[in-house]
């Protein structure tokens, strides 16, 4: 009797739909998303099976991102407005579904030394990586808790765990933000809301970057697509061993 061989590549479709058949009517919001991790982040939670809310400022360009991708759909919001996070989950609740996992990539920040920035610049930085992480999470974790648990991820930076001289605007935000979500975490984990702060620690690759740092060799790049498959891994941990905090960085960096 003949015994049919899988081939890798079939067990690996295999594998893949049954991850898809698994999180098949759940629903992901993607928040700051454009080229690079959000659209990275958006593919790979599509491809698990989820009904994916890509989310930024400008609707129009999302469309042109990632509107192609079956199982997207796009909303314009943004994190740092109440009235504008609130109008955007309750389209996506109405649309698609009531969030269970929610992606918070939205950031921003700008560089430089004490002198070199304005109270601005701090303001901004803080709305965008603390103020809209606060707003969005407030908005999903009540019906979170209602349906028995979630997931939130928080992209982070490796300026949440220490400040350097030009990071004075950008750091600030981000250990806000960090201190935020392990608040978040301690709060929400023993309801069965798994909360998690992957610190993104190196350069990530892109045309802008690639074009900036035109010297440096291809390995000196975090590949978004590498990121979001970690990020997934994390989303879907057991109960028994979630983490927390997950550092993401090149095999050749520095730290």
């Amino acid at each position: 009797m003949r015994r049919e061989i899988k081939s890798e590549t079939d067990s690996d479709k295999e594998m893949l739909m049954s991850e898809g058949q698994r999180n098949e009517g759940k629903v992901c919001a993607v928040v700051g998303v454009g080229p690079g991790n959000g659209e990275s982040l958006v593919r790979r939670f599509a491809q698990e099976g989820y009904r994916v809310a890509a989310m930024a400022r400008h609707e129009d360009e999302l469309e042109e991102l990632v509107g192609d991708i079956d199982g997207v759909e796009v909303f314009g919001c943004d994190a740092t407005d109440e009235a504008s996070v609130d109008g955007a989950f309750d389209r996506v609740a109405e649309e698609l579904g009531e969030v269970d996992t929610l992606l918070y990539n939205a950031g921003t920040g700008v560089w430089g030394k004490l002198m070199e920035v304005e109270a601005d610049d701090l303001q901004m930085s803080w709305k965008v990586n603390t103020l809209g992480l606060f707003h969005c999470a407030q908005k999903v974790v009540p019906k979170m808790l209602d349906n028995g648990g979630g997931t939130i991820g928080v992209t982070g930076a490796t300026a949440a765990m220490r400040g350097k001289p030009f990071t004075t605007a950008f750091a600030q935000a981000k250990g806000a933000q960090r201190m935020l979500a392990e608040s978040m975490a301690r709060e929400l984990g023993p309801k069965n809301i798994h909360v998690f702060y992957y610190v993104v620690d190196g350069v990530i690759d892109s045309p802008r970057t690639r074009e900036m740092m035109s010297d440096k060799p291809d390995e000196f790049f975090l590949k978004p697509d590498d990121i979001a498959e970690a990020v997934c891994a994390v989303a879907h941990q057991p109960r028994s061993a979630w983490t927390f905090q997950l550092d993401l960085r090149p095999f050749g960096e520095e730290w």
